[in-house]
């Protein structure tokens, strides 16, 4: 007797029922095999002094879009359910506790949690030893903040993948701004974190000052920690030798606190303050950010984003759900949300329907290009690895109507303009004078 005759013999008091042409047996009442899933690491910072104005808002642009992608609620070219059909879970993390602790959650989200894929990382140290971790894993990374040009420039990758532009653009256009305003600087001074992105930032602002104002002289450089929150050393360095310009980088809480503490003692009315990264702070400030603050937001997104029809789905969802505007940490989310979804759907096409591996969606997001409520973002630079976007840079002005800081006198710089070409580092492309620069206003 053959296998299929035994088991056949046997099926009505089993309660199978027998294919006649192939050796399986199914139960009458079994379930259709459940759709597939697409397992989501999310990382930001939760807790601490970032969480306010960075993490927590990322964290929820993260909800919003996977619940808009779940339900289908998105407009095209993001209206399929899910990721290709696939219903997206998310897992969230907390970026607090430093880099030697992110490495072990990223470690834990590919082999436990199982994940696709990790979209994360506010902070550049951070982003700077998980990177050749999921390289190691060979897992896809999608980083959807973290400034600091040196991820790509000192590095290359297969599996990892930054869907913002780096810091050196917001320093670029910074300078640029002060230039095509007509602002007379003839000296500055600084006020940067004493860690990667806040290096990064200075040393970009300062060759690009050498460039466009070579008799501008530098003063007081101060590089406080990270999260020092108290500033009343650094403030009374600032007042005692004050500059036309003081530029800082500073962000989350620590601008808050810097904001806060300088504005009484009349720092910001002795010296005009520049911030490559401001508007994130707008909301929890308020009134007390005084007004002429020359900002931008790494983007044409938040306050300075421009109206279409993407940007306003965006705003209208975002707005509903946490009855707040999005700002410059939610808009990255979701251009890093949307261009891995439209990469998942490409990889899965080419897979004939079937669920893409890691490195079938590194492939499809390589060079590939998409709209954003922010604009076009187009994976430029890194051998296809790191984005470049428009920015744009404007002015604060408490708007004592609507009780709301706006940003005026804006100027929009394309992302030709104040980023490098391929292969070039920023450095090195800002002292040659931004060779292959192009459209510049």
């Amino acid at each position: 007797m053959t296998l299929l005759q035994t088991l056949s013999s046997f099926a009505p008091r089993l309660g199978l029922v027998c294919s006649a042409t192939i050796a399986l047996c199914a139960a009458p009442h079994a379930r259709a095999q459940e759709p597939a899933t697409f397992k989501l690491g999310v990382v930001t910072f939760l807790s601490g002094p970032a969480a306010e104005s960075n993490g927590v808002p990322s964290a929820n642009a993260a909800k919003a879009l996977v619940a808009a992608f779940n339900a289908a609620q998105a407009p095209a070219p993001y209206n399929k359910p899910g990721f290709g059909s696939m219903k997206v879970e998310a897992v969230f993390v907390d970026e607090a506790g430093g880099a030697t602790k992110q490495v072990q959650e990223l470690r834990t989200l590919y082999g436990r949690e199982g994940v696709d894929a990790v979209v994360g990382y506010v902070g550049s140290g951070d982003c700077l030893a998980v990177a050749p971790v999921a390289e190691e894993l060979k897992r896809l990374l999608v980083m959807f903040d973290c400034g600091t040009p040196r991820i790509f420039e000192d590095a290359r990758y297969s599996m990892v993948f930054r869907t913002a532009a780096h810091s050196a653009m917001d320093n670029v256009a910074l300078v640029r701004y002060l230039v095509g305003k007509g602002i007379k600087v003839d000296s500055y001074n600084l006020i940067n974190q004493d860690y990667a992105f806040g290096h990064d930032n200075k040393k970009d602002f300062m060759v690009s000052m050498e460039k466009l104002y070579p008799g501008a002289k530098p003063g007081v450089d101060l590089l406080p920690k990270l999260g020092a929150g108290q500033y009343g050393t650094e403030i009374s360095a600032l007042m005692s030798r004050p500059a036309a310009v003081t530029h800082t980088s500073l962000w989350g809480g620590d601008l808050q606190a810097l904001i806060l503490q300088g504005g009484p003692r009349g720092l910001f009315k002795r010296t005009q303050l520049v911030m490559p990264l401001g508007d994130h702070v707008l909301p929890s400030l308020g009134e007390k950010m005084p007004d002429g603050v020359i900002l931008g937001a790494r983007g044409r997104i938040g306050k300075l984003a421009a109206k279409s029809p993407l940007n306003d789905w965006w705003v209208q969802t975002y707005s509903r759900a946490y009855q707040s505007q999005p700002l410059q940490s939610e808009y990255r989310m979701a251009q890093a949300l949307m261009g891995l979804k439209l990469a998942v759907e490409k990889a899965m096409a080419a897979n004939g329907g079937r669920k893409p591996t890691p490195e079938q969606i590194a492939a499809a997001l390589r060079n590939a290009e998409w709209d954003s409520p922010g604009g076009r973002i187009r994976m430029a630079l890194g051998q296809g690895q790191q984005a470049i976007q428009d920015t744009a840079i404007g002015r604060t002005r408490y708007n004592k109507a609507t009780k709301v800081v706006d940003v005026v006198d804006v100027q929009v710089f394309p992302a030709e303009c104040v980023n490098p070409p391929p292969e070039a580092r920023s450095e090195d492309w800002i002292k040659a004078g931004y060779p292959g620069a192009k459209a510049c206003p």
